[in-house]
């Protein structure tokens, strides 16, 4: 019994995959979810956040899948990527992990106190990511992250600077073979 539980895909997978899906046949869906991430808009997206039985009155439950669903209708992706969030910002300045802007931008987004705000900084800097990096982001990891973010902030944020900062020496190591 435990090996046909394992080979379920979870919750946040099933939402990932639903929703590109979606938003690849839907234009006009696809057009409401990129809105998903702004407080003044983002009652367009409950339809669909509501489907995968999310309560749209708990913040944290609805927050990570709107600002997912909005990240993912912006994209260009047509299945979940393999790149992390740290990794993605990263790889968004010439210089890496490097770069000023970059570190500034990862210490923003450390700094967040919780989810809302959280949301707030994550919503421009996906936009930045969209537009510098090719390789889709890992949608399926980020919305985990986001979902553990109340609940273990800490833990979440020592992920993001692991996979910045680990992102350079990776590159180097590819450079160097």
């Amino acid at each position: 019994m435990e090996s046909s539980t394992e080979s379920q895909p979870s919750r946040e997978q099933r939402f990932v995959e639903e929703v590109l899906s979606l938003i690849h046949r839907d234009k006009g869906l696809a057009a409401r979810l990129r809105r998903a991430d702004n407080p003044d808009t983002e009652y367009q997206s409950w339809e669909v956040l509501a489907r995968f039985g999310i309560d749209l009155e708990q913040e944290s439950q609805r927050l990570p899948y709107a600002v997912l669903a909005a990240a993912m209708s912006r994209s260009k992706a047509t299945a979940n990527g393999s790149l992390s969030l740290g990794q993605a910002l990263a790889r968004s300045f010439d210089d890496g992990a490097e770069s000023s802007p970059g570190k500034a931008r990862l210490r923003r987004l450390l700094a967040c106190q919780d989810l809302p705000e959280l949301v707030r900084v994550l919503r421009s800097m996906l936009t930045l990511i969209e537009s510098r990096v090719a390789a889709p982001l890992d949608f399926i990891g980020l919305l985990r992250q986001l979902r553990q973010f109340p609940h273990v902030p800490q833990r979440v944020k020592a992920q993001w600077a692991q996979e910045f900062y680990r992102s350079t020496a990776a590159t180097s190591e590819e450079e160097a073979s």
